[in-house]
């Protein structure tokens, strides 16, 4: 697949021309099939995620100015979405008022990442700062500095989660390329979040686990047993460019090694693709879901796949890169009218034919592309991180 060239001629556009709202600012995710716009209600996630894309896309791929334009325009939607106690919602109406606000500060991670990259392409020094304070926001939500209601009561249910840990991974990591005057603070906070990830037990021998207790320990319970092969492989992937760009070998066998474990656990032998979820010990999956293939992991496995190919030179790397991907462009791209879909079920028929919703949007795709576009060109991972 050229990588650049579907990126540049089918998956940005589309984005591009149904879904910028250049009226009130931001982007609507919520298009069906054909790209026309099916519900306004606008994801926060996606403001920050999409200034990302549209910026990185502008820094890494080529100066074309609708993506600076695109850029632009959720950058200035960005405050809009935020709360009077710093915090940013959920979800907000097409002119940004607020309808929900969880207690997951994702939404302010991913404006963190969207504002730190439209610095780099923009050079307004005000998205730096911007950038600063959302990080801030979200390291003082995960850290327990700024308290945020729990899902489940600690005192009789005390768990931690994996995606809080990788995700803050990966924002620190990109904050630390690009807010170069404090540099020092990110990569701490990156080793310390790569510690927790390898050595807070979440990594046994069978599986990198989605929760377990506060205190390292496996709980045999459906909460504890899960895992998550697309957050797998994702921090795999994570883990591995961690090490690359630290020169840190233990964190490169590590990603190496929740790739091996995770293959045989999320990869569906009978008909292809990476499943949602799986029970580590064979049981019942609580998820309904949990036999779907969804579009977000076969892009993380994608990557941590040609990432270990690159880096081993095992045949097995490059066979999983190559069948996820004749997978994906069998059953998920849509040769009529563009992008991906998102959700099928385990038979690989489509469960929606939408093209985004409050989750799915211009992010993990447009990664991918540009990432495998940059590998295409003979770039190296540690480019793409820089």
């Amino acid at each position: 697949m050229n990588y650049r060239k579907e990126l540049t001629e089918t998956i940005l556009p589309f984005w591009l021309e149904h879904a910028m709202d250049y009226e009130n600012g931001g982007i609507f995710t919520c298009l069906d099939e054909e790209g026309m716009i099916y519900g306004k209600e606008k994801s926060v996630w996606f403001q920050g995620r999409a200034l990302w894309t549209f910026s990185k896309a502008y820094n890494v791929i080529q100066k074309e100015p609708q993506y600076l334009k695109a850029a632009k325009a959720l950058y200035d939607f960005l405050p809009k979405c935020q709360d009077t106690d710093g915090r940013m919602f959920f979800t907000v109406t097409e002119d940004g008022r607020g309808i929900q606000k969880r207690r997951y500060y994702f939404s302010e991670t991913f404006a963190a990442i969207g504002c730190a990259e439209y610095y780099r392409a923009s050079n307004d020094p005000e998205a730096l700062l911007n950038a600063r304070y959302y990080f801030d926001v979200a390291y003082d939500c995960f850290t327990g500095a700024r308290y945020t209601e729990p899902k489940l009561n600690p005192k009789v249910h005390a768990m931690k989660s994996l995606s809080s840990v990788m995700i803050m991974l990966s924002t620190a990591q990109t904050m630390r390329a690009i807010d170069t005057e404090h540099q020092s603070k990110y990569a701490k906070i990156a080793e310390d979040c790569l510690r927790e990830i390898l050595d807070g037990g979440y990594l046994t021998e069978r599986a990198l686990l989605e929760h377990v207790s506060r205190d390292g320990k496996a709980v045999d319970t459906p909460q504890g047993r899960i895992v998550n092969p697309g957050h797998s492989m994702e921090a795999a992937w994570f883990i591995l460019t961690e090490g690359l760009l630290t020169g840190n070998q233990k964190a490169i066998e590590a990603g190496k090694n929740i790739i091996d474990i995770t293959l045989p656990l999320g990869w569906d032998k009978k008909h292809g693709g990476i499943i949602a979820f799986t029970d580590v010990s064979g049981k019942p999956p609580v998820q309904l879901e949990w036999d779907m293939k969804l579009w977000w992991p076969q892009c993380e496995t994608m990557i941590a796949a040609r990432l270990a190919y690159a880096l081993f030179g095992k045949e097995t790397y490059q066979k999983l890169y190559q069948d996820t991907e004749k997978y994906c462009q069998e059953y998920f791209i849509d040769k009529n009218y563009g992008e991906w879909y998102g959700y099928l079920h385990y038979d690989n028929t489509p469960s929606t034919t939408l093209k985004g919703n409050i989750f799915k949007g211009p992010f993990h795709i447009p990664r991918l592309y540009m990432i495998m576009a940059l590998l295409d060109s003979g770039a190296s991972m540690e480019t793409y991180m820089q």
